[in-house]
């Protein structure tokens, strides 16, 4: 087996050697023979710093090649224009969620309270760069990005809204929001929930959870809950070993009690008990 690098530096940002994708996979491939690629996933960020800085910290233990965000980076009552800084200086490859395009077209009183409070704070180049991330990418032959489905940037992927929880999808649920996407690993942000599923065709989906946010209620498609029952940020990391694609999930613990207490201060109690628990009561 090739010899694996850390390739993440002190400040979450991926070394010069790491930054390109078809390069990490050529160095793997001359490192020893066996090709071997590992790649942290991390989404639904929601201004979380603290959490994404703790993942962070966790990542850099950990040997990968390239980090991956899908989406949701800024929105909510916490911290979006510092989230944005920082992710704006760390090479990796971003995506944008629902959020974003939310933010980005707010307009008071035609949005929610999270994405307004997140436009209110972030400036013109904060913007841009949010213009710039695309909705879903596809890196080298292997991997297919996206942060809802491969149609949908608020479409759940691997769970079905049922009788006001979120429960894993179908195979036939499966197979339709894939469409054609033949990618052997795909990634999925949206529902919060870290799950990996392995599909007929052999391909991997996985969604690592989110960092930022364990529990919240929404209305779309229809009201339901979801609660990790856990404060703990998520993330996971993908690796190829033998043309195959493995999946790890990681749990780490964070100051929670800080971001809980700034979501009470900007009037979020429901943000509050989410931050402080992983449940939304």
């Amino acid at each position: 087996m090739p010899q694996k690098r850390k390739l993440i530096d002190e400040n979450g940002r991926l070394a010069d050697e790491g930054s390109n994708f078809e390069r990490n996979r050529l160095h793997s491939a001359q490192a020893g023979g066996e090709l071997t690629m590992r790649v942290a996933l991390v989404s639904d960020i929601h201004g979380n710093l603290a959490a994404l800085e703790a993942v962070v910290a966790d990542i850099r233990r950990r040997a990968t090649d390239q980090v991956v965000c899908l989406g949701d980076n800024l929105s909510g009552p916490l911290l979006p224009r510092e989230t944005a800084e920082y992710l704006m200086n760390t090479g990796w490859t971003i995506l944008a969620g629902n959020h974003e395009r939310q933010v980005l077209s707010y307009k008071p009183g035609k949005g929610g309270p999270s994405d307004g409070y997140a436009h209110s704070q972030l400036t013109s180049s904060e913007f841009a760069w949010m213009r710039s991330l695309r909705p879903q990418l596809t890196l080298g032959d292997d991997i297919f990005l996206c942060h809802g489905t491969p149609r949908s940037d608020c479409e759940h992927f691997l769970e079905t809204v049922r009788n006001g929880r979120l429960t894993v999808a179908s195979a036939a649920e499966l197979a339709e929001r894939l469409g054609d996407v033949r990618s052997p690993l795909v990634a999925c942000g949206h529902s919060h929930v870290p799950r990996a599923l392995r599909l007929p065709s052999g391909q991997l989906c996985v969604n690592p959870g989110s960092v930022g946010v364990q529990a919240y209620t929404d209305d779309h498609p229809e009201t339901y809950s979801m609660e990790l029952g856990t404060p703990d940020a998520q993330y996971a990391i993908v690796e190829q070993l033998n043309g195959r694609w493995v999946y790890e999930q990681y749990a780490v613990p964070y100051d929670n009690a800080s971001m809980a207490k700034l979501a009470k201060a900007r009037g979020r109690p429901d943000w509050e008990q989410a931050l402080l628990r992983g449940y939304v009561n």
